[in-house]
Order: structure tokens, then sequence, then C-alpha cells
């Protein structure tokens, strides 16, 4: 293997970092003892090789380009897994410390994934976690990320999945809808009801409901004249103010149908559910900090 880095261009990839972190050569400098000037010329002297402009200056701040802010993303996490390395192999890791991003679908971080985390903190506090709550897919590389939760199984066969739970799903609608409209008794009842849609994001297209009959789940299509995309919740809120039947994660509606907000309905087809699981590239160095966190949610959620 021939070498592609040397001790200049690394120092001048880690200064580059450090100048972005602290959004400025001196601060940068501050905290590697060098000059303001000489981080100034390690920078450019990169940007020169890479022939970009990785930083924006102005005599008040430096802030980063697009271009800089994949190249930053990418080279804090190869630096990262550098020291977690170096750390690993001369026996220094003896407990997990850094940063870990990890990106979380909206509804399922909220009420899933979040209340687990000040325990978590407690017992690792040495640990930064960074979330980004999104129902976007995301990119490991380009973007940084150590982990993502998701409920479907990412195409990406270079993606490790790691299952943390079947999530029940549930048919509700409001008392005042249900007081307009008589509680469907059986699937083929629905032809008759306003049915809340949810469009999948990544394919435009509604999202069959899941019910089980005669032990067997079975996806049945539904119709209606409001349709949310990108977030779940949206669904609830219009089951709550009346607008007709939804099917929705029991875990996001159990306050509603113990108080009465809302009320289950197809009781003898429920039964279905759909997975949620861990996801992180199987190619890639794990360092202890994110081990951990994986085996926390997947002990904690696993429940």
């Amino acid at each position: 293997m021939n070498r592609q880095f040397d001790n200049l261009r690394l120092g001048s990839i880690e200064l580059f970092c450090l100048t972005a972190q602290h959004q400025g050569f001196t601060a940068a400098a501050k905290a590697t003892g060098l000059t303001a000037a000489a981080v100034s010329r390690s920078v450019a002297r990169l940007e020169e090789r890479l022939g970009v402009r990785l930083l924006m200056r102005t005599t008040r701040q430096v802030r980063l380009t697009e271009v800089g802010q994949r190249y930053y993303d990418q080279c804090r996490n190869a630096l990262t897994q550098l020291s977690e390395a170096e750390r690993e192999a001369s026996g220094q890791q003896l407990k997990p410390a850094g940063l870990v991003r990890m990106s979380l679908p909206t509804s399922y971080g909220h009420h899933r994934v979040l209340p687990l985390l000040p325990a978590f903190s407690q017992k690792y506090p040495d640990i930064e976690i960074e979330l980004q709550l999104s129902n976007r897919n995301v990119d490991f590389t380009e973007e940084g990320f150590d982990l993502a939760i998701r409920g479907r199984t990412p195409p990406d066969s270079s993606l490790v999945a790691r299952k943390l739970e079947d999530a029940a799903l549930v048919v509700v609608a409001a008392p005042a809808y249900l007081r307009r409209h008589r509680a469907p008794q059986t699937p083929e009842e629905l032809e008759q009801h306003e049915c809340v849609q949810f469009v999948l994001p990544s394919s435009g297209q509604v999202v069959p409901w899941l019910l089980v009959r005669d032990g067997q789940t079975i996806e049945w299509p539904t119709q209606g004249k409001l349709r949310c995309a990108d977030d779940i919740l949206g669904q609830v809120t219009l089951a709550r103010a009346g607008a007709g039947l939804a099917q929705t994660y029991r875990f996001l509606v159990e306050g509603d149908l113990r108080s009465g907000q809302l009320v289950e309905v197809l009781t003898e087809y429920t039964g279905a559910s759909r997975p949620f699981s861990l996801i992180y590239p199987g190619n890639r160095h794990m360092p202890l900090r994110v081990r951990v966190l994986i085996d926390y949610l997947v002990r904690a959620l696993g429940r």
C-alpha cells in the first residue's frame, strides 16, 4: 500500500477541521499553539491542493462553503476514527467517550428514543449525542452519521439492520366521527368511511393498512380525501379532530386511547405491526461509544 498522506497534509486537514469547528483562524491557533497566520496558510495550501474553496473569509468570520461543509463532515469522521483506533490499540479506551451522530424518524424519535437518552447520558457522561429528527434517508458517508433508525429495511447491502422492535398498529377514530358514522365491523366496511391516508415519502405511494384476518397479516387499500406525507403525526392530529379513521402506531395514541380522545376500532383485526431497526455501515470501524449506544437501545426498546 502506497502512502497517500504525508504529515504535512494530515496536519493541514486537522487544522482545517479545527478552523471550521471554532469558526475562525485565531481560535484554531489558540487551540494548537500556532499563529493565526500559520493556520490560515495551512488551510490555503489544502484548498490549493484540492482546487476548491473550503472556507469563505470575511473580516468578521470564517464559514464553510457548501463543498467545505461536506469535506469537513467526512474529515471530522475520519479523524475521529483515527483517534479511536489509536486509543483502542493502546488500551486507553477503557470507557466510551466522544460524539455519536444519529438520525431518527420524527414520531419514533419523540415517542420512543428521546425519553431514553437522559438515562443513557447519566450512565455514559463522556458521550455526546447529536440528533437529527427527519424521515428522510441519510447518507452515512457524505453526512457523517454513525447510526440511523428507520422503519424499513434499507436497500443498500453495505448497511447492517439490527431490529429494535415490532411496533403494533391500531385503527382509531374520534368519538365525534363515530357519532356521525357507525364504526366499521369488518375491513370491507372501510369503503364506507373516510380514511386518513399516509403517503410514503420515498415512493409517493399511499401506504396500505395492515390488518390480521384468520391469523394472516393482509394489506388493505383504503380511500380518503385527506393525505399526509412525511410525518405520520399528521394522521393522528386529523383523527383527533374527527376527520376520519386512521391507522397508526399504538405508541403514538396510547394516551388518547386511555383518555377517550380516540377510540380503537376493528379490534378483531388488530395484531399487525411494522419493524423499526437500527441502521449502520457494516464496513466501518465501530467505536466503543457507538457500540454501547446500540446495545442500550436494543435492550431498552426490545423489551
